[in-house]
């Protein structure tokens, strides 16, 4: 595992790769800022929001969908303004954390409460054909989110259950169904945080609190474990033009003194090549 940015970031997250213009999307949520870093040139560029921020995704049409604490919004990449989506009906008590696009390129992104009240969150699906729709109540901690390579199985962490859940998924409108355990993390192992699917339908998952990701095989064996050297880890994606560097975004945040002392590292935006590929992101467009 490789520094690819020593971003010292206080809450990295949701790392995407966008194969058009071969960057990594990623955001700081507390610093309020979209990342956009370039390997090829060893660039990182913020564009700071003003607003806390749980995901981003590329876009068709140009510019960054952004999941904003209380709204969507798309970025324009050139002015770096910010042009609102649609408003997400929940109170200041709550933002928007994690999302992706589905294979067909609809939104999804789930909620928290500030205080990680139980179940005051949710998990909702965007698109400009049918806009804003919630699809899961009773959420505490909403997190990671992948698709299998065949489109018809999502994956959805709900962090506090401990847990990878997997539901029926239908392509062609969006619907799910039938959601189940997938897999469960024991405690004292971490918390599951963002998670990307592999191209063999692997499931990879971060690990909030013990420096580790997870490989899960479609059938729920524990394939592989890949230490990270910082505790606090908190997603991954597949990038580079053979989709083989695992990106892994970690964060600063509730490390005490000495745990800073001890991971210098805190906070950076880490690489790793492994043997199997992943997709890049997909753009919204739905």
């Amino acid at each position: 595992m490789e520094v690819a940015f020593r971003a010292e970031a206080k809450l990295g997250e949701g790392p995407r790769w966008d194969a058009a213009t071969r960057r990594l999307l990623w955001v700081d949520i507390d610093a309020a800022a979209l990342h956009l870093f370039d390997p090829s040139r060893d660039d990182d560029r913020a564009i700071p929001l003003g607003n806390r921020v749980g995901a981003a995704s590329p876009t068709e049409a140009g510019g960054v969908l952004v999941a904003l604490a209380d709204r969507l919004a798309v970025v324009d990449l050139d002015d770096e303004s910010v042009r609102t989506l649609v408003e997400i009906p929940h109170g200041d008590g709550l933002r928007l954390n994690d999302g992706a696009c589905d294979p067909t390129g609809r939104f999804w992104v789930g909620s928290m409460a500030l205080d990680y009240a139980t179940g005051a969150g949710a998990l909702y699906r965007y698109s400009r054909a049918d806009g804003l729709e919630r699809v899961l109540d009773d959420v505490t901690l909403s997190n990671g989110l992948g698709w299998s390579p065949d489109g018809e199985t999502m994956y959805y962490v709900d962090s506090m259950t401990y847990r990878i859940d997997r539901l029926d998924f239908d392509a062609s409108t969006g619907a799910v169904s039938d959601r189940r355990p997938f897999v469960a993390i024991e405690r004292g192992a971490g918390i599951p945080d963002g998670l990307a699917v592999d191209r063999e339908g692997g499931i990879w998952v971060a690990l909030w609190g013990r420096g580790a990701l997870r490989r899960y095989l479609p059938s729920g064996e524990l394939e592989r474990v890949l230490a990270v050297p910082t505790d606090n880890v908190t997603a991954c994606c597949f990038g580079g033009d053979d989709g083989r560097s695992l990106y892994v975004t970690t964060a600063s945040v509730d490390l005490d003194a000495e745990r800073r002392r001890r991971q210098p590292l805190a906070g950076s935006v880490f690489v790793t090549e492994v043997d199997v590929s992943g997709p890049p992101a997909q753009p919204f467009g739905a």
